[in-house]
């Protein structure tokens, strides 16, 4: 059921009910949920990820850290839902603190591929997406700091939306890296993702980087916009992208031509440094805004003989190994003998991305790449970080740049679900909405 159709339903508390009895039998194999909630009310089924904070729930971000912690107040995501009559079914799984590529690094074991259960759901909103693709609720919210929302949307055969930087209220999302974190919904249809959109987006004066522009998401849903210039980034079938992707990618090149676009195949260099750049600031930001986990203020706290020793037991048990090699990298590239070498050279490098994206939609209305660069791999086969790291090639860049992105599924290699990323100029957002909603309806025969 979709989340148009739930808003037809005439009983929402059967809606809950219908939810709850999929959850106990999908969790059982997916291990999408870290919590439940037994008694949601009676609203439209949604999972909520677990690094943002629903009053009277743990929010555990997947961290041992956190693993007891209550959260005491609403998000104002949480806060604006409840108020559209959305039931919030339970906090779904992630990588912890959303750093990683496939939820296996959650402290609560991890989430599995509901298209093949020994495959991974992606990352780091594995679980909003695995929810969302085996019918455990209608639809979910993840945040995306360099692709949590649309790889595992990819890898899981649904829709993940990433708005541009400053839409969607980050009040109440546990930060990872301030200046690329966005809340976004994941959902079974792009009409869906603009619908939850009109209702989360807007300015919030509890968050200084939102900003105060009115949009109607579902302006062009449900119509055909054909016209459109659209680049295909050269690197989407560059070494490391499986054969099977760039298969697909040259048959969704095909596809929107034959639906009036025109298509160029262009040379985007800058995205080599993508990858670079990023790991420099994300882990820089992080180290600074998870130091507040130290034991004193919020869930776990081991005791030590002295301040410094509470201090390192609690945060070397508490965070996980992915967690700690980020803080260590942040904080050295913060440090003082290497902050120009390292995070001012990057932030130069970020405005060049940046830049360049903005000259490519001078001429183009979209730029499309594939999501991932390879399908949902299995659990556990994936032992090098970089490799992780490399998996997030292509949605990196509108995080550094803060544009607009969606995944919507196209097409299987074998019998796993591939995604095509489409990617707009800042503030676009209804009109990437309303074009991939037209190519989403085209591809399913529904339009």
């Amino acid at each position: 059921m979709t989340l148009k159709e739930a808003l037809a339903y005439p009983s929402k508390e059967e809606l809950v009910q219908l939810s709850l009895g999929v959850i106990d039998e999908e969790d059982k194999r997916l291990n999408a949920f870290i919590t439940v909630n037994r008694a949601p009310g009676k609203g439209i089924p949604m999972g909520i990820k677990d690094n943002i904070n629903i009053q009277g729930l743990p929010t555990t971000c997947a961290s041992k850290i956190l693993a007891n912690y209550v959260a005491t107040f609403d998000a104002t995501v949480i806060r604006k839902l409840r108020k559209a009559g959305f039931a919030f079914m339970g906090k779904t799984n992630l990588d912890e603190f959303a750093m990683g590529a496939s939820t296996e690094y959650s402290a609560f074991g991890p989430s599995r591929n509901p298209h093949d259960l020994e495959r991974v759901a992606g990352g780091s909103s594995g679980g909003s997406a695995a929810a969302v693709a085996s019918g455990e609720v209608i639809a979910a919210l993840g945040s995306d700091t360099g692709g949590s929302i649309r790889q595992p949307a990819a890898f899981c055969g649904v829709v993940g939306f990433k708005p541009t930087y400053g839409l969607v209220s980050r009040y109440g999302l546990v930060a990872f890296a301030s200046s690329l974190d966005q809340i976004g919904p994941i959902t079974k249809t792009v009409e869906d993702a603009a619908l939850v959109m009109n209702i989360i987006a807007g300015k919030d004066e509890h968050d200084a980087t939102t900003v105060d522009r009115e949009i109607n998401f579902t302006e062009f849903i449900g119509k055909t916009l054909d016209g459109m210039k659209i680049a295909v980034a050269k690197q989407s079938f560059s070494e490391g992208v499986e054969d099977g992707i760039k298969e697909r990618t040259n048959e969704f090149i095909k596809f929107i031509e034959r639906l009036g676009n025109k298509v160029d195949v262009v040379d985007i260099p800058e995205l080599r440094y993508v990858v670079a750049t990023y790991y420099i600031i994300a882990p820089a930001e992080v180290s600074s805004n998870l130091a507040r986990f130290d034991g004193v203020k919020y869930g776990l706290r081991l005791s030590g003989k002295s301040l410094r020793e509470l201090y390192e037991k609690t945060r070397g048990n508490g965070f996980g190994e992915e967690v700690r090699r980020r803080i260590l990298i942040g904080t050295f590239t913060l440090s003082a003998a290497y902050y120009d070498a390292y995070f001012e050279k990057a932030q130069k490098v970020r405005r060049l991305i940046s830049k360049k994206f903005a000259e490519l939609f001078e001429s183009y209305d979209f730029v499309v790449t594939p999501t991932a660069p390879v399908t949902a791999f299995k659990v556990g086969s994936v032992s090098d970080p970089m490799v992780y790291y490399l998996m997030d090639i292509f949605t990196i860049p509108a995080n550094l740049a803060g544009l607009p992105a969606i995944s919507i599924p196209f097409g299987k290699v074998d019998h796993l679900p591939v995604g095509m990323q489409i990617m707009g100029p800042r503030f676009s957002d209804a009109k990437l909405l309303g074009f991939a909603d037209h190519v989403f309806r085209m591809t399913h025969h529904k339009g």
